[in-house]
C-alpha cells in the first residue's frame, strides 16, 4: 500500500513528536491504553463498512539512519482468533506550507476482516492513516503554541513593564530622604565659627546704636525671672479690679459735718428752752 497525507506543520516539529512514544500513542485514533503495558499498546476499535472489530495489540515507531521511520504493528481480535500484522515505512517530506507524510508497506490479516470487501478494508486503512497524521500534526502545533506562550510569559515576567525604566531612572535622580540636606531649625543655636571673623574680631570699644540697643532689649528683653513674674499682656491680660473708695477721704469731710450738725442741735435746743 502507498498513501500520502499533507499537514500544515514543519517537518522538524513532526520528527520531535514521532520520537516520543507517548505522543504517538495519543495520536492513534480510538486507542485505549492499558495500564502496565508498552507505551503504544492497548485496545483499538476499527470500523470497516458496517462492521466494528476490536483489536488488542502494540505499535512501534522507530527512526532509521536514512531519516525514515519504521512502523510495526501486531494485534489480535479481542473476540476471535483473527490477527493483523503491519509493516510500514514512514517518511517526512517538506512541502510548501507544511509537510507530507508518505506511507509505504504491507499488511496481512486473517479472521473477520479477511471476510470483508477489499475496498471497504482499504478505505478504513486510509481513514486510519489520515487521522493519525492529523493528530500528530495537531499535537505538535498545540505544543509549539504552548511553548511560545510560556516563553512570552517568562519574558513578560522578567522584563519590566513599559514606563518602568523611566520611573526607575527618575527615582534614581531624585535624592532619597537620607541624602536630602535638612536645614537647621529656626531656634537652633549658632556657632561662633558660622560668622565670618567670629565675635572676637568685632570692635569691643564700639557701642551699638541706640536703635539697635532698644531692638535688642525688645527682642532679647527681660531675664527669665522677669518673664516668669511679668503679667501677661494683650488678650490674655487680667481684667483690673475696681478701685476701692478710700475710708480716710470719707472721714475727712464726714467728721466736720457731724460736728456742725451736733453744734446746731445744741444751739436750737437752748433757744427753745429760753423761750419757754
Amino acid at each position: 500500500m502507498e498513501h500520502e497525507v499533507f499537514v500544515p506543520v514543519a517537518a522538524e516539529r513532526l520528527r520531535e513528536a514521532l520520537a516520543d512514544p507517548a505522543r504517538v500513542a495519543r495520536a492513534v485514533p480510538g486507542l485505549q491504553q492499558e495500564a502496565g503495558t508498552a507505551p503504544v499498546s492497548g485496545r483499538l476499535k476499527v470500523r470497516v463498512g458496517g462492521h466494528t472489530i476490536t483489536y488488542r495489540g502494540t505499535l512501534q515507531v522507530a527512526g532509521q539512519d536514512d531519516g525514515t521511520y519504521s512502523v510495526a504493528g501486531d494485534a489480535t481480535e479481542a473476540r476471535g482468533s483473527g490477527s493483523v500484522k503491519l509493516a510500514l515505512t514512514l517518511s517526512l517530506r517538506p512541502a510548501e506550507g507544511g509537510s507530507t507524510f508518505a506511507f509505504d508497506g504491507t499488511a496481512t490479516a486473517d479472521g473477520r476482516i479477511a471476510e470483508l470487501p477489499v475496498d471497504a478494508v482499504a478505505s478504513a486503512s486510509t481513514r486510519l492513516l489520515n487521522r493519525f497524521a492529523e493528530n500528530i500534526a495537531a499535537a505538535s502545533d498545540q505544543e509549539a503554541k504552548e511553548a511560545k506562550e510560556a516563553g512570552e510569559a517568562e519574558e513578560a515576567a522578567v522584563a519590566p513593564p513599559e514606563g518602568a525604566q523611566d520611573s526607575e531612572s527618575a527615582a534614581a535622580e531624585e535624592p532619597s530622604l537620607s541624602e536630602t540636606e535638612v536645614p537647621p531649625p529656626a531656634l537652633a543655636s549658632y556657632d561662633e565659627s558660622d560668622f565670618e571673623g567670629g565675635f572676637e574680631e568685632a570692635d569691643a570699644d564700639a557701642e551699638p546704636p541706640a536703635e539697635a540697643a532698644h531692638a535688642r532689649r525688645t527682642m532679647i528683653g527681660r531675664s527669665a525671672e522677669e518673664v516668669d513674674h511679668a503679667p501677661p499682656r494683650g488678650r490674655y491680660a487680667p481684667t483690673p479690679a475696681p478701685e476701692a473708695v478710700s475710708h480716710s477721704a470719707t472721714l475727712r469731710w464726714a467728721a466736720p459735718a457731724a460736728a456742725f450738725v451736733l453744734a446746731s442741735a445744741i444751739v436750737v435746743s437752748r433757744v427753745l428752752r429760753r423761750r419757754r
